[in-house]
């Protein structure tokens, strides 16, 4: 089941994707007529785990971490899928990275790896934007739309051994599987719930697969997680005063007719 959120005049609602739709408990809400997606949960943090691909690490000449090496990004990150995403005048080498993200159903803390998918809600899909010049990770990581999320929550999923593509502008720029994660989603699910009381709502992502790289204003980046959905949206110049050059209801359509 996919589960989404989606803005109306009247304000957010909640409930079943079906078909270009989400089913609230007071009716059905057409995307694109009645109003256009949210992230699809409302996290209080996003706990994001980087080096968590072999790949990757060759790629960038990191160490191998002996443990989860993660980072926080702030609520105010999240982007709706089909929504522009703004390229920070403060920065030249803007980059993407698709990255599968749970997200925590309940209020957990100290979890077993075993007891890990009774506490998630099901998974998304996450552009963990990098403003790769920046100092520290902060900086370069957790600024307002850094984190395109979405476009639903999909509660029947095995995330462990999954495909993911990236496309940039048409082009195929990522390709790989969860199974080449280091530590898989259980494990690190269970490791942060060591370290931090996890909320509903609350997001883990799991890394990105190898070949991060630069985007442009004007590109379009597309990330599909098999079986999960397929995070769509278009960069544009940060002097572009048209946000709503993207449209969500499309951008859905298009991530349909793919998937059939």
């Amino acid at each position: 089941m996919r589960l989404a959120r989606l803005l109306t005049p009247e304000g957010p609602v909640a409930g079943r994707y079906d078909d270009g739709a989400v089913v609230a408990e007071d009716g059905r809400y057409e995307v694109g007529r009645d109003g256009r997606l949210l992230p699809p949960c409302e996290p209080g943090a996003l706990y994001c785990v980087g080096r968590n691909y072999a790949e990757t690490l060759d790629q960038m000449e990191y160490e191998r971490p002996e443990e989860p090496d993660f980072f926080i990004k702030p609520p105010t990150s999240l982007l709706a899928h089909g929504r522009s995403v703004r390229y920070p005048e403060w920065t030249d080498e803007l980059t993407y990275a698709g990255e599968l993200v749970a997200v925590i159903d309940e209020r957990c803390r100290d979890l077993d790896p075993e007891d890990v998918p009774e506490a998630v809600r099901g998974y998304t899909v996450m552009n963990d934007l990098d403003a790769l010049d920046q100092g520290g990770r902060t900086a370069r990581k957790a600024f307002d739309g850094s984190a395109p999320l979405g476009p639903w929550i999909e509660t029947d999923v095995d995330p462990t051994a999954i495909d993911v593509t990236t496309t940039v502008g048409g082009e195929r720029r990522q390709d790989a599987n969860t199974e080449l994660m280091l530590f898989d989603p259980y494990e690190i699910v269970s490791y942060l719930s060591r370290r931090f009381t996890l909320r509903p709502g609350d997001c883990i992502a799991f890394g990105s697969p190898a070949n991060p790289g630069l985007v442009e204003p004007g590109e379009r980046v597309e990330i599909t997680y098999e079986g999960v959905g397929t995070l769509s949206n278009r960069v544009v110049a940060g002097s572009d005063p048209a946000d709503s050059a993207d449209s969500t209801e499309d951008a859905v359509t298009s991530a349909d007719a793919r998937r059939r």
